[in-house]
């Protein structure tokens, strides 16, 4: 989505329990002044005079792209084969709404940032050279993510994943790395073991084309499981660099963390020397702007930005302690590099969406309209006669994959012709923004309310 401002993706499985489960604002440290943010990445139509919904643009086009790329597309997701129908072909966006080549018209996250690219673009858009820009966005992101005492800017979250693993590595001098199930860090080799996002969304096995070493030092357990953390530190002493996880999964459907579970695994990575890594890619200045490690008064090792920080451009970052970023070259040994990474245009992106963030109100005005949006969905399927969930009971990876892929599916394409945009996955957790208004919302609410019934 462009823009960036958000907050915490919910999953909605259309198959899981309507238990109760502890709510994420219990499990946050006392110490937060942000609330819990439970939403969903949604689109919908605001025009009151409805037309024919037709894709006709959008198939012509997309029937093009399979010849010219692999599946028409170069993020996997958006090919809609977990949720079937025609990929929606987008055109243009303005404030909340975008519009596809059809001329159907969403409403979506705001690319707020345009004017101040503008600027920048008389400048320049890279120079191969540092420039200011770099400093002012570092400066902000150390100043608010309570790990950060230096940074490094890059161009994805994959490519700051792929760095900051190199960097545990390079740090303990140790190899081995433990991953959760269904937590995605990007389709760098060593990471590709029962991942999430695309992955889980296409029902891929562990890829091939990865090498059996490339893998062979990756351990997995299920998130939310101390026994199996620990049992993994018992049976390969001395030997495990860190442990790499999003606090808040949000590419195997919504799961939040269980209380104690973050404490724990902090724990148990000092009393073992190794290093405690939040992929905060996803929620990273979106659970609170300090990320989920000032959320929930976490303070891990290493931290992986992207999304938000790059205001809607190419953005990822990596950053921790003073003592590990000095082994990154040119001030140690470990070498890293991108000609493009800290470009005046991804910077300027960064520090005006980040400037955003800091204004009074923004993160209780997402508090407000998000948790509308999954109360008013979730009852609304309630009322239909479908088990829903918002929050829970999803624990992990095993968890999530019971939902009713089939009937998410179904729900998805009537929300399509209703004007709804959802992420075109059930594994994907999605976004509100400062640009939804709370009319959005209830058109949304009202669209759901009709399709649910009707599936």
């Amino acid at each position: 989505m462009a823009g960036a401002v958000a907050g915490v993706g919910v999953g909605l499985g259309l198959s899981c329990s309507t238990t109760t489960t502890t709510k994420l604002s219990q499990r946050r440290s006392s110490s937060s002044k942000t609330t819990s943010r439970c939403c969903v990445k949604m689109a919908v139509s605001l025009d009151e005079k409805k037309k024919n919904y037709t894709l006709q643009k959008s198939e012509e086009a997309f029937a093009a792209a399979k010849d010219l790329m692999p599946g028409g597309v170069n993020f996997p997701v958006c090919a809609f084969k977990s949720v079937g129908g025609q990929p929606i072909i987008m055109d243009s966006v303005k404030g909340s709404r975008m519009w596809d080549i059809d001329g159907n018209e969403y409403s979506t996250s705001i690319m707020w940032v345009l004017a101040a690219l503008a600027e920048t673009m008389k400048k320049g858009t890279s120079f191969g050279a540092p420039c200011l820009l770099e400093n002012v966005l570092a400066e902000m992101v150390i100043l608010a993510v309570p790990s950060i005492e230096m940074v490094r800017m890059v161009n994805s979250g994959t490519e700051a994943c792929m760095g900051v693993l190199r960097l545990a590595r390079a740090f303990t001098g140790k190899e081995r790395i433990i991953k959760f199930e269904g937590c995605y860090h990007g389709h760098a080799d060593p990471f590709l073991v029962k991942a999430g996002s695309g992955v889980a969304t296409l029902g891929l096995p562990d890829s091939p084309g990865v090498p059996k070493g490339a893998t062979y030092e990756t351990l997995t357990a299920p998130f939310n499981d101390i026994s199996a953390v620990e049992n993994l530190f018992e049976t390969n002493k001395g030997e495990i660099a860190g442990i790499i996880l999003e606090p808040v999964v949000g590419n195997s459907g919504f799961i939040a963390p269980e209380p104690e579970f973050l404490n724990a695994i902090r724990k148990i990575t000092k009393e073992n020397g190794a290093l405690l890594i939040f992929d905060e890619v996803m929620t990273g200045f979106r659970l609170s702007y300090g990320g989920a490690q000032e959320y929930f008064g976490i303070t891990p090792d290493l931290s992986t930005l992207g999304k938000v920080i790059g205001g809607g451009l190419p953005v990822g970052a990596y950053g921790g302690r003073k003592e590990i970023m000095e082994m990154l070259a040119p001030a140690g040994p470990m070498y890293q590099a991108g000609t493009l990474s800290g470009n005046p245009f991804a910077m300027t992106a960064g520090i005006h969406t980040l400037k955003r963030l800091q204004k009074p109100g923004t993160y209780e005005y997402l508090d407000k309209i998000t948790s509308e949006l999954v109360r008013g969905i979730v009852d609304a399927g309630k009322k239909a006669g479908h088990a829903m969930c918002g929050e829970g009971p999803v624990y992990n990876f095993e968890d999530a994959k019971k939902s009713d892929t089939a009937k998410f599916a179904r729900f998805y394409r009537g929300m399509l012709e209703e004007g709804v945009y959802f992420a075109p996955s059930e594994f994907e957790a999605g976004f509100t923004s400062l640009a939804h208004t709370l009319e959005d919302i209830q058109k949304t609410i009202a669209a759901a309310e009709k399709v649910l019934q009707q599936i």
